[in-house]
């Protein structure tokens, strides 16, 4: 499932509220970011399908990457159990990000 979320509140509630969370975080003036979006919500429903997605735009949300240390686009944080496992930004390889995940969701989810 994919959530657009627009307040560090709600960001904390899901991250708090749900078993699995991968956090998206994203510009609109940023190729990777357009380029990797599509891909990242593709594996998540195909592959990961207890994580929940959540997307947030850093241009009209600074306050939400900035409180997890993040300045720079795309960044991808996944929580279990309401703790930060993985980050990972800029530069992101799709088949490191799914085998990184792939590992940690088969941990907590199976």
């Amino acid at each position: 499932m994919k959530t657009e979320l627009t307040s560090l509140g709600h960001v904390q509630e899901a991250i708090q509220g749900n078993e699995g969370i991968l956090l998206y975080i994203y510009n609109d003036h940023c190729a990777p970011c357009l380029s990797l979006r599509p891909k990242v919500k593709n594996m998540v429903e195909s592959k990961f399908p207890e994580l929940k997605l959540v997307l947030v735009n850093s241009e009209f949300y600074p306050d939400i990457p900035a409180h997890f240390g993040i300045f720079s686009n795309p960044a991808i944080l996944l929580f279990i159990q309401g703790k930060e496992y993985h980050r990972a930004s800029k530069y992101v390889s799709e088949s490191q990000l799914s085998e990184t995940i792939g590992r940690l969701y088969e941990m907590a989810f199976n």
